[in-house]
């Protein structure tokens, strides 16, 4: 398996806890109010792995194809823009529901918005990825490219979905089972 196919293995897990954070924007706008420390977890997790395994290793195999495709360098300082707006998302995101798990009064309504906004931001991007980039990629690395970035890239066992579980997401990861396989659920 090369980086690109592990990128969109990461891609498909963090689409998982997208689609479960989607449904958890449902439930707010149905008057309904989800576990706020689960959603704290999920938000937690979409952006630490992002920002301490995800994004790195996609950086560096960005950086290793730059020069080479004006069109993919393009994507790429879009994409990098993303990530910088992903980061303030996701930060200002868990900052509220830090406050809403102490008791700080905050309107349903604007953190509803603000949870659709960094579920669709996540979304967004991801799609971005793999409709804009991953093709060009694709289309202009060789065996041998993909040999040396796998050889210079640090291996990431994701803590959430990887073979070794952290101690952290062990929690997370049954909540998520549980919540997958009850569709619809407010959990």
């Amino acid at each position: 398996m090369n980086i690109l196919s592990e990128l969109h293995q990461d891609h498909l897990n963090l689409s998982r806890l997208l689609e479960m954070l989607d449904r958890k924007v449902e439930c707010l706008r149905d008057g309904q109010h989800p576990d706020f420390s689960l959603m704290s977890e999920v938000v937690g997790y979409v952006g630490r792995y992002a920002d301490l395994h995800h994004h790195p290793r996609e950086d560096q195999m960005y950086d290793f194809f730059a020069g080479r495709n004006p069109t993919l360098d393009q994507a790429v300082t879009r994409c990098l823009e993303q990530h910088v707006e992903l980061k303030h998302l996701s930060t200002h995101l868990e900052e509220s529901i830090d406050g809403i798990l102490n008791d700080v009064v905050m309107p349903m309504d604007r953190f509803t918005d603000q949870l659709d906004e960094f579920v669709q931001a996540e979304k967004r991007h991801l799609d971005f990825e793999e409709q804009s980039i991953f093709p060009l990629l694709r289309d202009i690395a060789t065996e041998t490219d993909w040999q040396q970035l796998q050889d210079q890239l640090p291996q990431s066992d994701d803590p959430l979905f990887g073979t070794r579980q952290a101690d952290e997401y062990r929690s997370l990861y049954r909540a998520l089972m549980d919540d997958l396989s009850r569709p619809g659920s407010d959990s």
